[in-house]
This record gives structure tokens, C-alpha cells and sequence, in this order.
């Protein structure tokens, strides 16, 4: 693709402060986006003792949400590339709360699963119509910058989600966590009405025709099919730690739920915030030379990664693992910070949302895996948590290398 003419496509025509209001908004829409999927995974000690629950049906639970999550990937893409990104972006969050809020009064093993799936429904909708609106506000010179800002709520929710939750349930009984977290997003969605304006789309794609060959000209592009399997492998390392980092830090190291749900999230967390505006900056640099320039930004912060990973077989204490945690965050934010303005980089304005919609579900699809794999391994192969977060180090290795050499070919 033509970059110059990809800037005269994506130019917004709307005021520097708008543009950077959306963003600030969207922040706070994506913030409960994460914090209502995170919640769940600081009461898995609660919910394994209330529900007799064994590690691989926690994993299910877990893996429920990113199974469906990934299936409606593509629908959700094409959704936001034919309709109002708004109303999507608002219904997506009124549902998703409800559906928050609804978990609270599971009473059975299927229950939880049926709810975490319903949420994947519902969530799917927000990233695909989310970041295609970002990029008609921002031209590629601030591109990365804004989606970076994006992704720090990401981060933000997941330690809101932990913490809050896992000391809700010490203080009010897990279920407290998912009525604030879903009340607050109903709020929230009212606002959004109120405040967010839809840009002028792209040219409409208005025959069913022309959906197949959105996605089939999604897959044509070389580079899309690389960032697409790297999401996958960076996807899986991030859900083994999301899901079970709370679990382990209770487990292993005796920590109360509340310290467990806040250590297990904040710290990688708060390191990863400073690697995507790091990551962020950089790409927007690095983008100005060549074309690759923000996937090799990412691929960087991949390789840097992978001795990071291999030290968690040696980590003896809670601190230790704090420690390592948060190195491994920052590696990651570099990455993060650039999954989706890569992508956009490579992608027609009018196949964004689609774009978006088909790796999202290809990156969880993989990612939805991780709770259960880990699980087994634990289980079955009698592998400590800490081995098995070093045998993540591999994935890390093949994809960030994959991707630099694909760079390094365009650069």
C-alpha cells in the first residue's frame, strides 16, 4: 500500500481537541472492557472452593469468554465497516455490563460459563469499531500515539478488574465486584450517547459480495497474515499471566486474595503503560522511514521479552516474580502499543474494522487456549508455574523473530 495515499484517505477533518477527546473517551469505554473480563480471574480461589471446581474447568471458565470473543471476530469486523461504529460501540458496552452484572448470581459451574460466553459476545464488537474510529481521527503521523494512549486502558482495566475484585470478594463476597464493575458500565454507556460523534466513514460496503472479498483481501496481504500469527503467540504468552498469575501468587506464595489480584496484575501492568507510550513514540519515529517501521518496533520488544521469560523457573519468591513481572510488562507494552496501528498501516481505510474483526479473532482463538494448555501441563506434567512461564520464552522467541525478519526484508 501507498503510504501517501493511505494519509490522505485516514486525514480527519475535525479539530486537534476532538480528536484527542475520542480517544480519552474511548479510554474509559475500554478501560471497563478489561476490568469486566479481568475480574473473574482474581476469584478463581474462591470459585474453585464454592463450585468444587478442579484447574481445568477454571480454565474453561476462562477460555469461554475468548472462544466466543474470537468467533464473533469477524462478524463484528464486517458490522463496523457497514454500520454506525457509535452504536456498536454503545450497544457492545451496554451489553456488556448487563451481562457483567448478571454473573453475580451464578449458582452453577454452567452458569459461569454461559455468562463468561455471553461477555465474549458482547466485548467482541468494541475493538474492531473502537480503533477504526481512532484512525479516521488520527492521520498515520499520530497514529500510534493515540492507539498506544488506547492501549494504556487496557492495563488500567486489568489492574482495576484484579485488584478490586480480589479485595471485594475478601470484604463483600465475589460476587460485589461484578454489580460494580457492570453498574458502572451501564453509567458510562450514557455518556457515551451523549458525547461521541461518528466521523465521516469510508466509501460503504454495500453487497454481500464485497464482504467476501474484504476478508479474502484481508488475507491477501502478506504482512496482515504475519502481524496475524505473531498476535496469536503474543496472545497466548499474555492470557497464561492474566489467567493465572492472581492463582499462583495465592497459591504459592500464600497471598490474600486482594494482594494476590493486585500484585498479579499491577505491577506488569504499570510497566506495561510505559512501554506502550515508549512503543507508541518510537513507531511513529519509526514509521516515517519505512513502511514496516512500527511491526519492527514491535518485534524488538518481543526478542527483549525472551530472557525475561526464561528467568521465572528461578524465581523463588513473591517479590522475585513481582520483579520479573514487571520487566517482561514493559517488553510487552513495546508491542502492544503498535498491534493495531501496524495493521492499519498495511489495510485499505474501508477494511479497517474487518482487518481489526479478523485478527482479533484469530490472535484469541489462539490466546483462548492458554488457560486450558497451561492447566494440563500443570496438571498432567506436574511443571510448576514458573517452568511453565519460561516455556512461553519460545513462543516469544519464534514470533518476535518472524516478525523482524519480515521487517528487515521490507526495510
Amino acid at each position: 500500500m501507498n503510504s501517501t495515499i493511505d494519509r490522505r484517505a485516514a486525514r480527519p477533518a475535525t479539530s486537534d481537541h476532538y480528536k484527542w477527546f475520542v480517544v480519552g473517551l474511548l479510554w474509559f469505554v475500554c478501560f471497563f472492557n478489561y476490568a469486566d473480563r479481568q475480574a473473574i480471574f482474581s476469584v478463581f480461589p474462591v470459585l474453585k472452593s464454592e463450585f468444587a471446581l478442579s484447574d481445568v474447568q477454571l480454565g474453561v471458565i476462562g477460555g469461554s469468554f475468548m472462544w466466543v470473543y474470537a468467533a464473533m471476530g469477524p462478524l463484528a469486523g464486517l458490522a463496523a465497516d457497514r454500520f454506525s461504529r457509535r452504536a456498536l460501540i454503545v450497544g457492545g458496552l451496554l451489553f456488556w455490563s448487563a451481562i457483567t452484572a448478571a454473573t453475580a448470581v451464578s449458582t452453577q459451574y454452567w452458569h459461569l460459563v454461559l455468562f463468561r460466553a455471553l461477555e465474549g459476545l458482547g466485548e467482541a464488537f468494541y475493538f474492531p469499531a473502537s480503533l477504526s474510529l481512532i484512525s479516521s481521527y488520527h492521520a498515520p503521523e499520530t497514529r500510534s500515539r493515540a492507539m498506544a494512549f488506547h492501549q494504556s486502558s487496557v492495563y488500567a482495566g486489568t489492574i482495576a478488574g484484579g485488584s478490586v475484585a480480589g479485595f471485594l470478594a475478601e470484604s463483600y463476597g465475589w460476587r460485589s465486584g461484578f454489580y460494580l464493575f457492570g453498574g458502572l458500565g451501564i453509567l458510562l454507556a450514557f455518556a457515551v450517547i451523549v458525547l461521541l460523534r461518528e466521523p465521516a466513514a469510508p466509501a460503504a460496503i454495500e453487497s454481500a459480495g464485497s464482504i467476501r472479498e474484504g476478508l479474502l483481501e484481508v488475507f491477501r496481504v502478506p504482512m496482515a497474515r504475519v502481524l496475524m500469527l505473531v498476535f496469536v503467540g503474543a496472545n497466548f504468552v499474555a492470557m497464561v499471566f492474566l489467567t493465572w498469575a492472581p492463582s499462583y501468587l495465592s497459591r504459592e506464595f500464600g497471598l490474600s486474595l486482594s494482594m494476590a489480584g493486585l500484585s498479579g496484575t499491577v505491577f506488569l501492568q504499570i510497566a506495561s503503560v510505559l512501554g506502550v507510550l515508549t512503543g507508541g513514540a518510537l513507531a511513529d519515529r519509526a514509521a516515517r522511514k519505512h513502511l514496516g517501521g512500527r511491526a519492527r518496533v514491535q518485534s524488538i520488544g518481543l526478542l527483549c521479552g525472551v530472557p525475561i521469560l526464561l528467568l521465572f523457573n528461578w524465581a523463588s519468591s513473591a517479590t522475585a516474580v513481582i520483579v520479573i513481572m514487571a520487566a517482561f510488562g514493559f517488553c510487552k507494552g513495546i508491542y502492544d502499543a503498535n498491534i493495531w496501528a501496524s495493521l492499519h498501516d498495511f489495510v485499505r481505510p474501508e477494511r479497517r474494522a474487518s482487518a481489526v474483526g479478523v485478527m482479533n479473532s484469530v490472535g484469541w482463538f489462539g490466546g483462548g487456549m492458554a488457560p486450558v494448555v497451561v492447566a494440563l501441563i500443570m496438571t498432567r506434567w506436574g511443571f510448576g508455574f514458573g517452568a511453565t512461564l519460561s516455556l512461553t520464552a519460545l513462543v516469544y522467541l519464534i514470533a518476535g523473530g518472524a516478525l523482524f525478519w519480515k521487517t528487515r526484508r521490507r526495510g
